[in-house]
């Protein structure tokens, strides 16, 4: 698909986090497929069954819903991916539980957060600019940084 197609560690597993419809985690996934096939394993994490399937389809390995899922996962993998609201408790309506905000922030993964929430919170010093921009640089740059040392 393009030349940056395997220079990333085969094998390395990341989830991907994401709630409601799922779309942002979609549109990673996607992105992530096209850039890198197969050579890393993507699991769906979804805070509900909906977001869950919206990234299967997408092209996840496989992927898991609810609170127990997240809290599992988390501990074991090398990557976590989602907006910056999966940190937060009781963000995306509610659906992030305190303790997947916890279990989340305590991984030993390495974390690459998006700056998007519809919460009411303003990071200062975050551009506002729309998904698309911020999943290109993730998928070319920071994913890169993350296993450069691996």
């Amino acid at each position: 698909m393009n030349e940056e197609k395997g220079k990333l560690p085969v094998g390395k597993q990341i989830c991907i986090i994401d709630g409601q419809g799922g779309g942002i985690g979609a549109t990673l996934i996607k992105y992530l497929r096209a850039a890198y096939g197969e050579t890393l394993e993507l699991i769906a994490l979804g805070t509900n069954a909906i977001a869950t399937a919206q990234m299967l389809r997408a092209g996840a390995n496989k992927g898991a819903s609810g609170e127990n899922a997240i809290c599992f996962m988390v501990e074991r993998t090398d990557c976590i991916i989602g907006t910056v609201a999966i940190t937060w408790a009781n963000a995306m309506l509610g659906e992030v539980t305190p303790r997947m905000a916890e279990a989340i922030t305590s991984s030993p993964a390495v974390k690459i957060l998006l700056p998007l929430s519809q919460e009411r919170i303003h990071i200062v010093g975050i551009v506002n600019e729309p998904l698309p921009h911020f999943v290109q640089r993730l998928v070319a740059k920071e994913i890169k940084e993350v296993f450069k040392h691996v």
